[in-house]
């Protein structure tokens, strides 16, 4: 009899947990598919994030699960932009700012949504002092992440002055990353949007950067119309080249 109610009782739990089981499986697949610039169905992420912002807190959340459900939240967000009226984003963005914040209270070390939770917040108060330490958390918790830095290397450029010395390392470290790991594009983007200065400095930085992807590079910025000195590279200057 007592193996037979436990049987019952698994039963029971199972029938019970599917819901909530299905729907965290659906959370990690939606938001993998966001993590990786994957195209949705017209109207999946506002549909998962209604089901996302109705669903009650657990006391015990994984963090997998949370941080999923941030993500579809900020999403939506992000979709919502001029698309609907202005207070109505505001409110879904300050929904998905409050989901990564409890996503980061659950799993602290998440460089991912310290960055995504700095991009929310400047967006929704702007730029202060406070956020940026966001922005170097992120730093600090994975300084060499590629697929991380690939969204953060332009962020952390685009306030470049105003960052810690530290954290000015990492993002030059990082945009040195970027070139000898051969994302060039993204590389000569971020080189195209900062002042001389900064140039210089991210110039300096590239002494041990693979040969071919510095040429890769090089030539890049000079069919861009942009003169460089980067390091060990000679281009030749026949138009052809």
């Amino acid at each position: 009899m007592p193996l037979l109610l436990l049987g019952f009782a698994s039963i029971l739990w199972f029938y019970l947990a599917l819901p909530s089981i299905r729907s965290a499986a659906a959370v990690r697949d939606v938001s993998a598919r966001i993590l990786s610039d994957d195209r949705l169905k017209p109207g999946a992420i506002s549909k998962m994030a209604a089901q996302v912002a109705d669903r009650p807190k657990l006391k015990v959340e994984q963090s997998e699960s949370v941080r999923g459900e941030a993500l579809i939240l900020l999403r939506a967000a992000e979709e919502a932009t001029g698309k609907k009226p202005p207070d109505e984003v505001d409110r879904e963005v300050k929904t998905a700012e409050e989901k990564i914040e409890f996503s980061l209270s659950v799993n602290p070390t998440d460089s991912f949504l310290w960055l995504m939770l700095y991009s929310t917040a400047i967006s929704r108060n702007g730029l202060d002092s406070h956020k940026i330490r966001y922005l170097d958390q992120s730093y600090i918790i994975a300084p060499f992440e590629g697929w991380i830095a690939l969204r953060r290397n332009r962020v952390g450029l685009a306030v470049f002055p105003i960052l810690a010395e530290t954290t000015m390392d990492k993002v030059v470290s990082e945009f040195a990353a970027l070139i000898d790991s051969n994302f060039v594009e993204e590389a000569v983007t971020n080189f195209e949007s900062v002042n001389l200065a900064e140039r210089a400095r991210l110039l300096s930085s590239l002494d041990r950067v693979d040969r071919v992807s510095l040429e890769s590079f090089a030539k890049k910025l000079r069919r861009n119309g942009l003169k460089a000195s980067v390091p060990s590279v000679e281009i030749d200057a026949r138009p052809w080249q």
